[in-house]
């Protein structure tokens, strides 16, 4: 990630492509690919003398950032997605199969993991 005299120099160079283009040029782009806005821009004001306060572990708002909250939505095509964050976190592999039990009585959704070896 470019920083300082750099990072100002690039973005300069690049000030009539997009906003995402530039930043993911001066390297703010996270191991997922996920653009880094925040730091970007961060590093843009530090570079232009701004002293800024420091990012606390909490990202300085109370929250911490972009964590699992488990919670999710229904989507406008009907889906409902449930994100990488929770099956890693269930330790769930690509390709594993579960059955779907709806419970309207409870407005819950179980899904049980079934055996590969039942095939």
């Amino acid at each position: 990630m470019l920083v300082g005299q750099a990072l100002l120099d690039k973005a300069r160079s690049l000030s009539d492509r997009p906003e995402d283009q530039i930043a993911r040029a001066c390297g703010y782009v996270g191991p997922s690919g996920r653009l880094l806005k925040k730091s970007f821009y961060r590093a843009l004001v530090e570079a232009k003398g701004y002293v800024l306060p420091a990012v606390s572990s909490t990202g300085g708002h109370g929250t911490k950032g972009r964590q699992a909250e488990f919670r999710t939505r229904v989507h406008g095509n009907g889906n409902l997605l449930i994100g990488n964050a929770y099956t890693r976190r269930m330790g769930l592999e690509p390709g594993q199969e579960f059955k779907i039990e709806l419970h309207k009585e409870t407005g819950s959704i179980w899904l049980s993991p079934l055996d590969a070896a039942a095939d």
